[in-house]
């Protein structure tokens, strides 16, 4: 196992540089998937090396539940040991899942509290957005909008789940303060998220940054990047990426006001001048990877070496330490 079994803990760190740069780069779309990919790969890999240092090192303290066999003498040999880092490892993965419980937890009761608040859902036909001239809405078609009477701007897309659908969850306040074409444009960023189910994109990189803390600016990366692909689908749908940009800009400084972590809100907080700017400029051109030549390209290249790197640094670990342990373990 050696000193490479500690790489894994680290190598997320070249992973940094392509989450500044995929933004600006990729097209949204390639961008949230890419940094999703890295951040779950890495994080499982840390995951596995941190419970691999602490099953050597920890295996000749008295008491502890591993099979005699684990602490012989050539077991030690062959897999140098600490019994502090090893204690340090359990201790570490023991604040790891803490922390993936406390965030699956927080998201459920989130959701959950979301699904409660559906109680006091308008009728359909109370929608100020039906019949809206030129977006093609209807009642019909608004089947899977929750309107809140609640005077707060807000709006985001609540996830389906096995036996319930999806939903887009939108307050009379947020419609009031649109325009009727802006309105359509909120509808079809929401719809974006659901279809595109972008809150796992969320969660998967907030688990991630909660395995290892290199790996949080990726989550902050495809947090943008949800958004930014939902405004693209959004400008697509109404035909006119102004009119978006003006629903993004209006949105957000009516309120920041955002459900929680793993859902994707309309005016949520960040980077919304950049998004605006972004909407107000060119489609992005729709690659999934940036030119080799370009400072991106090599940026995702570092990170694909990077989590490559970890892949098969947490792999041989596992791979000698289960040799070894087979070997000295009766059957």
């Amino acid at each position: 196992m050696g000193v490479f079994v500690f790489l894994p803990l680290v190598l997320p760190l070249t992973a940094v540089p392509i989450a500044r740069l995929a933004e600006q780069h990729l097209h949204p779309r390639g961008a949230a998937r890419l940094l999703t990919v890295i951040g779950a790969v890495m994080a499982v890999c840390s995951a596995v090396c941190l419970g691999l240092i602490g099953v050597v090192g920890t295996a000749q303290i008295p008491g502890n539940p591993l099979p005699d066999s684990w602490s012989d003498p050539e077991v030690r040999a062959a897999l140098p040991y600490d019994e502090t880092v090893g204690t340090a490892a359990i201790c570490l993965l023991a604040v790891v899942a803490l922390a993936l419980l406390r965030t699956v937890v927080r998201h459920l009761r989130i959701r959950a509290r979301a699904r409660r608040a559906l109680g006091r859902e308008l009728p359909a036909t109370d929608l100020p957005v039906v019949g809206l001239p030129g977006t093609g809405l209807s009642g019909s078609g608004l089947s899977d909008v929750a309107l809140l009477p609640d005077s707060a701007p807000y709006a985001y897309a609540l996830p389906g789940s096995a036996r319930l659908p999806g939903r887009v969850v939108v307050s009379t306040g947020m419609l009031a303060g649109l325009p009727e074409d802006e309105r359509a444009a909120l509808l079809a960023h929401e719809r974006a998220h659901l279809a595109h189910r972008h809150h796992r994109y969320l969660l998967t990189t907030q688990l991630a940054g909660c395995v290892n803390p290199f790996l949080r600016p990726l989550q902050h990366a495809v947090a943008y990047s949800a958004e930014r692909w939902a405004d693209e689908e959004s400008a697509q749908a109404v035909g006119d990426r102004r009119v978006t940009a003006r629903a993004v800009a209006r949105a957000a400084l009516a309120s920041h006001r955002a459900p929680g972590p793993g859902f994707a809100a309309f005016a949520a907080p960040g980077p919304v001048p950049r998004r605006v700017a972004a909407l107000l400029g060119p489609v992005p051109a729709a690659r999934s990877w940036p030119p080799a030549h370009s400072p991106a390209g090599l940026a995702a290249m570092v990170a694909a070496v990077g989590t490559a790197a970890s892949a098969l640094c947490a792999l041989n670990a596992a791979v000698a330490l289960l040799l070894v342990l087979k070997a000295v373990t009766p059957l």
